[in-house]
């Protein structure tokens, strides 16, 4: 009978390192990312993490079992690479509320990262905190009558988290958010002080002393488990994991923060520690995050179901490559280094082991075509230039929006997509771009160039 894979099996990690780290929303890419950087740290015995689960609790009813081991497929031309990942020390639902509060309390907790998608920050049109969205709403008038009380939105479990960090008389400790986000520190900065501006005005204080907010980069393909993720897993280990990660061999990650209570040597295993994320980020959300948005609703509308069929379609590596360029000639980087970075783009996303799916790029593209695309277009309708390649990725969404190609999983999508099926392609245009950003709408040479564009990719 296959064992299940499980700590002190036939040489696997059978201790767990002391948890200094609470992630929040546990899934695939923080542990073929994060976690994985973590387990190759030279200090890694000192540094586990104790991960909890989005909304959903799959992810601990898969890990828990398995002590919070898994495997991760690196799949490359050569070949596959697995390796057995224990820097996951606890896996724990959302819902158990009191274990975060319980880590948290801890003086030795040093860091808290998250993955919670660019939906979870829950911000609002100017960029604040949402305080009108009802589970942040409810979470602040739960917090108001009781410290303790269970919440469900990331900015508020931050907030309950530190007021119970503050009771307990703990100090210094780092937020790191690993979300596509511009300057996501300061995102995470900014919402958590409104949520507790909102909640308990003495602890705003608090926190500009104790807590820094560390800023972040973060890249590497990882799509979604299969059944033959688990099957080679099997086969070759001789366990029985039910919650493998599949991983492309490239990985980056650039960070800067000052972290008062220390974190593992995560530059020992390739993350570069900088004084500046904001030119790596600038180039990875507007070259990768920016392409692999358009791939997901152009490609997939086109009937490709994977990043490497749709990037094979030469009509759409041709719009890629022309919103490429519309995106360097904004980007203020050495062109020789941008060029090699497309370049490593192309064979990244042309390699078939790499099962990426577009309707898993697909999802809340409300939340982020405005940080992927709008840059961009932006930055060339400033200097009075028409970028059909940024007017390609928003006809594609349309598209999506309209039920065409990849299906809708977008939670903040519902007056775009209103707007989109309320008449013809060439009549909602104008209303869907509106409620993506106030004023786009009006830009009638732009909305007729996304008209055109979506003739173009059902054409």
């Amino acid at each position: 009978m296959t064992q299940r894979l499980a700590r002190g099996l036939d040489g696997l990690p059978a201790g767990s390192a002391p948890v200094r780290i609470v992630h929040l929303g546990v899934g695939n890419f923080h542990r073929a990312h994060q976690a994985w950087y973590t387990h190759q740290a030279p200090d890694a015995e000192e540094w586990g993490i104790a991960a909890f689960t989005g909304r959903r609790p799959d992810q601990a009813d898969a890990l828990g079992p398995q002590d919070g081991l898994y495997t991760l497929i690196t799949k490359s031309a050569a070949g596959d690479e697995l390796e057995v990942i224990s820097s996951i020390v606890a896996v724990h639902p959302a819902t158990d509320h009191e274990a975060y509060l319980t880590y948290l309390e801890d003086p030795a907790l040093a860091v808290v990262t998250l993955t919670v998608t660019e939906h979870g920050y829950r911000r609002d049109a100017v960029g604040n905190l949402d305080l009108t969205a009802d589970d942040v709403a409810a979470d602040v008038t739960a917090l108001r009558a009781d410290p303790r009380a269970v919440v469900t939105s990331a900015p508020m479990k931050l907030v309950a988290g530190l007021l119970a960090r503050r009771a307990a008389g703990a100090t210094a400790i780092t937020i790191l958010p690993c979300d596509n986000l511009p300057d996501n520190g300061d995102v995470a900065r900014a919402l958590v002080l409104g949520g507790a501006a909102a909640v308990d005005e003495s602890l705003v204080p608090w926190i500009e002393q104790h807590v820094d907010f560390a800023t972040s980069m973060v890249d590497r393909i990882t799509p979604a488990t299969t059944d033959d993720d688990r099957a080679l897993v099997e086969q070759r280990l001789g366990y029985a994991d039910a919650s493998p990660v599949p991983t492309e061999p490239f990985s980056e990650w650039v960070i800067s923060g000052t972290f008062p209570n220390g974190r593992p040597r995560w530059e020992d295993a390739g993350a570069q520690i900088v004084d500046d994320v904001a030119p790596h980020e600038r180039r990875k959300l507007w070259l990768l995050n920016g392409s692999h948005s358009q791939l997901a609703y152009v490609g997939s509308a086109r009937g490709h179901e994977t990043i490497d069929a749709a990037i094979a379609d030469p009509q759409c590596r041709a719009w890629v490559e022309q919103y490429w360029d519309e995106a360097e000639r904004n980007l203020g980087l050495p062109g020789e280094e941008v060029q090699a970075y497309r370049a490593a783009l192309i064979a990244r996303y042309e390699n078939p082991r790499v099962r990426h799916l577009t309707a898993q790029i697909a999802y809340d593209g409300s939340q982020k075509l405005p940080v992927r695309t709008l840059p961009t277009l932006n930055a060339d309708r400033a200097a009075g230039r028409l970028p059909t390649g940024c007017a390609t990725t928003l006809a594609g969404w349309i598209l999506h929006l309209r039920g065409i190609g990849a299906p809708v999983q977008d939670a903040g999508a519902g007056p775009a997509q209103e707007a989109a099926n309320a008449g013809d392609a060439a009549d909602v245009a104008g209303a869907v771009l509106e409620t993506l950003q106030p004023g786009l709408g009006e830009d009638t040479e732009l909305v007729a160039a996304v008209v055109a564009q979506a003739g173009a990719i059902t054409t």
